[in-house]
């Protein structure tokens, strides 16, 4: 794996810092599949979890999609592979599902969330809300964003290291 990925600034301000340290996780994440193939990207590495490298980058596209589209700007485009009767639908992948189809949708993703996340302010509140209710701050997605990305990047080193014994944070 090459080491592509900017550390954030060590004494930026705030915003700069949130949206360093997202941007690390993202590429962490693209990190940790570069160089696999479809099938290893689609392994579930520890039986008997489904939990895959490519379900995860699905997961984060849905997540991306979810936090910065429905929650911040209350845009509605719907999930993309999980539904009411699949709430786990990104992990479920078959042969036919590729690297090539879920990268580019999270780089889509990632690229829309950047767009509706640049003129909103730390202390904005979002226009739509959560599955509970609530509508956060853009500085809450920033930080759920960030969390929900290094849970799911301890995923990503253990599965990776299980496929090809590759390690590294």
């Amino acid at each position: 794996m090459t080491n592509d990925r900017t550390m954030p600034a060590r004494n930026a301000g705030e915003r700069d810092m949130l949206e360093g340290w997202l941007e690390f996780h993202r590429q962490t994440l693209a990190r940790k599949c570069q160089g696999l193939t479809d099938e290893q990207l689609r392994t579930a590495a520890v039986e008997p979890s489904e939990l895959t490298l490519m379900g995860l980058v699905r997961h984060m596209a849905e997540v991306e999609r979810i936090w910065f589209r429905k929650v911040l700007t209350d845009d509605s485009p719907g999930p993309i592979w999980f539904s009411d009767e699949d709430p786990d639908g990104e992990f479920h992948l078959t042969a036919a599902d590729t690297w090539d189809e879920a990268h580019t949708t999270w780089q889509s993703e990632i690229a829309i969330a950047r767009d509706n996340a640049a003129g909103v302010g730390l202390d904005d509140i979002s226009k739509g809300s959560t599955r509970h209710g609530d509508s956060p701050s853009l500085r809450w997605i920033y930080t759920h964003m960030i969390e929900e990305y290094a849970r799911h990047n301890g995923h990503a080193d253990l599965l990776r290291e299980r496929l090809d014994g590759v390690t590294g944070y």
